[in-house]
């Protein structure tokens, strides 16, 4: 899980953050700003300062944020000069937006505030629906506002062109300062409190965020249009509340609590992705009568509140579906202040302390926790005082134990850092017998400051005579804390700070076993040091094992022969009638062999017409163990070359999720053992994904690529890796990168195993735990009726009214179950706004009858409808995959190995798209550091969908509209190139591409939408188009996952078969060039481009349709910013 942070103010108005796996508060360092509150989310913080201004602080990332800024230039044909501006009355504006009701010429478009610069000039946009137009961009239609198109018609009367100009965000962690309004009657009176929050709320596009706010004299406040690509927002809107508000909390959802000036709390209803704003308010009451709700904090589904007698309460039966809650019930604490983050992780501060608890033992399913435990990080600011005392501590031996016993005082004991929650009388511990001056600097602060211990006059401290004291108060003079052991808190944001359940913090114990003063002694150990020392054992182990194996040369090799025997029950499904599952006893048989070599049978027992019978598997024989995903059985698969060209492959299931991983872990260890695959993968490895998302790996073998002698396709092994992942990406050089179905980047981090596969079947380091989360789909359809409109009630020929995409299956929202018994549901149901085609603003997509194609307008010939709903669900797991953060991204493509370089190259490039669009070159990626150091961001004038980079650094990509690029001069010197030249899509016109991929020194292969392969000719060495076939008289169709393989002239892809009696099974094609595709393996799936490091072949796609003729384009080449090359 990547380190996420929590955002805490102290009483002096300065801002802290601390790290998930840290042990040190850092300083915000900027402006010498002094703030009140913050409120933080993962993106961003935004906080009230002590000049009553609100400040938004964005984190600094690789890819940066960029806007669109977009005019269009009309002009009108008139019979003497042709086009011109002079337009007609009833017209639009010659410089007008898209809509042409707001008049917008090149010079009016200003800068929304001084935190953003542009990045370029304006230019025209000579690209349209994915295609050029002619020189100077202009599109052509009869009259305004009509369709308009690239051609010149006879009737063409009037046309139009976009001129375009970027902007980029520039104050990247920095403070910036919120525009204010231009009337200044807008804003009456400053903010008190703000909260961030609504980034997720239902159907809500990614990067949304809410910030809500209550000014002075308890009006509520919304900022407009916060996200991704505007941090700022534009405007604050008043919200009408039926009281005074005094503090507001918005939850990661559809949640805002409000507190009242007379006790009680207010509920905002009916927010959602039409209205964020909410429609209404419910009130509700405090917990007692006596004491009203002073502060409150929403969470995903949980609401904390402290009362004014300082009492926490926790507010139980609160949902999206009933934001109010059901009753109140009494935690144990006082607290100043709670605050929930994400997860619904809890934090405080104490009040009689004023420390920094997090509330332990927060789950899903015990969702108020077990017991406050206090947060004893260090600070940054802090270091000038721990440095004096070590300066002080060593020199000891001149001053006696006085000044070791001084300095061990400030550090609390773990009995402390332990407790169970804050102690009402406990005060603030002082370093040494003399405390801090009584009078401080003056601050800006609005909060009460808590009691102190027994304090001095600054007069006593020349007649001091501890010596601790006299170095602790110079410093006390200058920051005001600095006399206290632990810092005092004010505020504190976890809306940004990502705490699972079994994640373990360090945040609660001292930096070490060591007491203080024998840390502020220790030296630190240097990098050289550290090799040294390395360098020295590992040449003391290598002499003792030469020295023992010259001892022990002439004993003769001892062989084991034993057998090994393991059984069970299990379930297994019976192929032939009645086709269904039979318990049956299994048997796995292990025994050594005389070459030492281990080999296993599995045996199953089940019986027939009470006649017991047996079949057996041998395990060097198996291909694949497959686990099946299923709703109500823990099922997996057994393959072998003849059961996989059968379609038969053995499916076995267990009682329990356990038993199933235990017995698929056994099986694969007996299974590598008897082919002696053993550790990590090779460099060499080909790696693939199923469609469900499990990745599998398979060792070439010499054999397989011997002329004089082809290993057939179907008895290669492949062994199953911890993990899920939607895309695999590999090199020769042993760089392997993932995207999950969440779009989460993964590198492969050196291990084995993990997931089900523990033991001795799973490498004991580089295993990390890997989450996913996918989006399950159903559509509901509609049909009208001339009396009641659309109604459920369709035709007998129609499809189910609740199906999924093809209505072939009916799927409710009651029935429909998450994939398997691995994932769990993360969210309701909602209508899913993003489809192809486009929606109202119901999400209804309208089309002439069932199937057809569907469009977001309904017209006179629509008599069906359908909507998307969709749900996530989501899987946790483990494997050797680290989290590449923080970049969401769509596709990757990692260099593949150049001939004759042997490995030694400076660095291995690797290019992705993120899931917005962005192209992104990764730098510092090798063999020591796969996951590289940081992202350069390469800039485009539309969004990208596909990207892969070639042998010899070529570096192609797919525009979403359709278009491909050739990105010009990537060398390792320059990795990001200098400019993008745009190719036509020539003759595959009807089907734009959406993926292309060089690879080696071939042209580059590339698939339409309809999925029809074609070839870029003209570009090196000739390679022909492949042929899909099975055996020698049939085509095989289907879709397919990824599969790669680092170097050697074979070619290989996985696609989904179907066999010709329609069974939807998979399969896997190798294709040794130039012969033609034979099955191989199967169990595997999906919909992605197949790639492969080959030092003379093309890529070969998922191939669903062969088209006829060669990709031949002879077109304009266009660079990334429109300009003709």
């Amino acid at each position: 899980m990547p380190s996420s942070e929590l955002w805490a103010v102290d009483l002096f108005g300065r801002v802290f953050t601390l790290s998930t796996a840290g042990q040190q508060w850092e300083l915000c360092r900027d402006a010498q700003l002094e703030f009140k509150r913050v409120s933080a989310a993962a993106p961003c913080c935004w906080g009230i300062a002590c000049d009553n201004q609100v400040y938004v602080r964005v984190g600094a990332s690789d890819v940066p944020i960029r806007c669109r800024e977009e005019a269009y230039e009309n002009q009108r044909w008139n019979p003497v000069g042709g086009f011109c501006e002079a337009l007609l009355p009833s017209d639009r504006w010659p410089w007008s937006d898209v809509s042409g009701l707001q008049h917008r010429p090149l010079d009016g478009v200003a800068l929304p505030s001084p935190h953003w610069e542009w990045e370029s000039d304006w230019y025209v946009d000579e690209n349209f629906g994915g295609e050029p137009t002619e020189k100077g961009g202009w599109t052509y239609a009869i009259d305004f506002p009509h369709t308009y198109t690239r051609d010149k018609k006879w009737n063409s009367c009037v046309r139009r062109r976009r001129w375009t100009r970027y902007r980029r965000y520039k104050s990247r962690d920095t403070w910036a300062k919120i525009p204010s309004e231009d009337d200044p009657q807008q804003l009456p009176d400053p903010f008190s409190d703000l909260s961030l929050g609504g980034w997720e709320i239902t159907d809500e596009p990614v990067g949304h965020l809410s910030v809500w706010a209550v000014s002075l004299q308890g009006k509520v406040w919304y900022r407009e249009d916060v996200s991704h690509s505007n941090p700022e927002g534009s405007s604050w809107s008043l919200v009408d509340t039926p009281g005074e508000a005094v503090q507001i909390s918005c939850g990661p959802h559809d949640l805002l609590w409000v507190s009242l000036w007379e006790g009680q709390a207010l509920v905002r209803e009916g927010i959602n992705r039409n209205n964020p704003k909410g429609s209404s308010w419910s009130v509700v009451e405090p917990p007692t009568s006596e004491n009203g709700i002073l502060h409150v904090s929403a969470g995903v589904g949980v609401v904390w509140a402290v009362t004014k007698d300082r009492k926490v309460w926790f507010r139980r039966g609160v949902n999206s579906h009933n934001p109010c809650g059901t009753s109140w019930i009494e935690m144990v604490g006082e607290m100043m202040m709670v605050n929930v983050g994400l997860n619904d992780q809890v934090w405080g501060i104490g009040w009689t302390d004023r420390a920094l608890y997090f509330r332990h033992g927060v789950t899903q399913s015990e969702l108020s926790g077990k017991t406050w435990k206090a947060i004893v990080a260090g600070r940054e600011c802090d270091g000038s005082r721990a440095g004096s005392l070590s300066s002080l501590l060593s020199a000891g031996c001149f001053f006696g134990d006085e000044v070791r016993g001084g300095g061990e005082s400030c550090v609390p004991s773990d009995s402390e850092a332990e407790r169970p929650g804050p102690d009402p009388e406990r005060d603030v511990e002082v370093a040494g017998p003399a405390s801090a001056p009584a009078e401080l600097p003056w601050t800006n602060i609005d909060l009460k400051e808590p009691k102190k211990g027994p304090s001095h006059a600054a007069a006593d401290f020349p007649e001091a005579t501890n010596l601790s004291s006299l170095a602790l108060l110079p410093l006390g003079l200058e920051e005001p804390d600095s006399a206290d052991c632990h810092a005092l808190w004010a505020w504190v944001s976890g809306g940004g700070c990502a705490v699972e359940a079994h994640t373990t913090l360090k945040w609660f114990t001292a930096h070490s076993g060591l007491p203080a003063s024998m840390q502020m002694l220790s030296l630190p150990i240097t990098p050289a040091q550290t090799a040294a020392w390395r360098k020295q054992i590992f040449q003391q182990l290598t002499e003792r094992t030469q020295r023992e194996l010259e001892n022990f040369r002439h004993y003769e090799q001892a062989v084991e022969q034993s057998v090994w025997v393991k059984t069970g029950a299990l379930q297994w499904w019976c192929d032939w009638k009645p086709h269904k599952w039979v318990d049956v006893r299994v048997a796995l048989e292990q025994f050594t062999g005389h070459d030492g070599v281990r080999d296993s049978i599995l045996f199953i027992y089940y019986m027939v017409h009470e006649e017991k019978k047996y079949i057996h598997v041998f395990l060097n024989e198996v291909t694949a163990l497959v686990p099946v995903l299923n709703e109500a059985k823990h099922s997996f698969a057994v393959y072998t070359p003849e059961r996989t060209r059968q379609r038969w492959p053995v499916r076995l299931a267990a009682a329990t999720e356990q038993d199933m991983s235990d017995w698929l872990a056994l099986l694969n260890l007996c299974c590598c053992e008897s082919r002696r695959v053993h550790g990590r993968p090779s460099p060499q490895a080909i790696w693939s994904v199923t469609c469900k998302g499990d990745i599998f790996v398979s060792e070439p073998s010499p054999d397989l690529e011997a002329p004089e002698r082809w290993l057939p396709c179907d008895q290669m092994f492949w062994r199953q890796m911890g993990g899920h992942l939607r895309v695999v990406e590999a090199n020769s050089r042993g760089v392997v990168w993932g995207i999950g179905y969440d779009h989460t980047a993964w590198v492969y981090t050196g291990g084995y195993g993990g997931g089900c596969f523990q033991g001795l079947a799973s490498s004991t380091s580089n295993i990390y735990t890997q989450s996913d989360v996918k989006c399950v789909y159903i559509y509901e359809n509609q049909r009208w009726n001339p009396v009641t409109g659309y109604t459920s009630r369709g035709l007998p020929t129609d499809r189910y009214m609740w199906s999924d995409a093809t209505g072939l299956q009916e799927c409710t929202k009651a029935s429909t179950k998450p994939p398997s018994l691995q994932w769990a549901w993360v969210s309701d149901w909602f209508v899913d706004f993003s489809v192809p085609g486009g929606t109202d603003q119901e999400g209804w997509q309208y089309a002439s009858d069932f199937p057809a194609l569907y469009h977001g307008h309904k017209t006179m010939k629509d008599f069906v409808r359908r909507r998307c709903w969709t749900r996530k669900c989501k899987l946790v797991t483990s494997g050797p995959w680290l989290e590449v953060a923080p970049i969401a991204l769509g596709d990757v493509s990692i260099i593949p190995e150049i001939p004759g370089a042997h490995g030694s190259g400076p660095g291995i490039a690797l290019w992705a798209v993120s899931d917005k669009g962005d192209v992104l070159c990764r730098l510092g990626v090798c063999e020591l550091n796969p996951a590289g150091s940081s992202w350069l961001h390469v800039g485009t004038d539309q969004p990208f969908a596909s990207v892969s980079i070639g042998g010899c650094y070529q570096v192609w990509a797919v525009a979403r509209d359709g278009s491909a690029f050739y990105r010009g001069s990537v060398s390792p010197s320059k990795p990001a190139g200098l400019g993008h030249r745009r190719q036509s899509p020539g003759e595959p016109k009807p089907e734009p591409g959406n993926c292309v991929s060089p690879h080696g020194c071939a042209a580059p292969g590339a698939h339409g939408a309809g999925l029809g392969l074609w070839h870029r000719g003209g570009l090196g060495s000739p390679v022909r188009p492949g042929q899909c076939h099975q055996g020698p008289q049939e085509l095989v169709p289907g879709d397919g996952r990824q599969a790669e393989r680092g170097a050697g002239p074979p070619q290989w892809a996985l696609e989904g078969g179907r066999c010709p009696a329609g069974d939807p099974q998979s399969c896997l094609l190798l294709r040794p060039l130039p012969l033609t595709w034979s099955r191989c393996d199967a169990g595997f799936e999906g919909p992605r481009l197949m790639q492969a490091f080959l030092s003379r072949a093309v890529l070969v796609l998922n191939v669903l349709k062969r088209g006829s003729q060669e990709w031949y384009l002879q077109a304009q080449i266009r660079d990334w910013g429109g300009n003709l090359a």
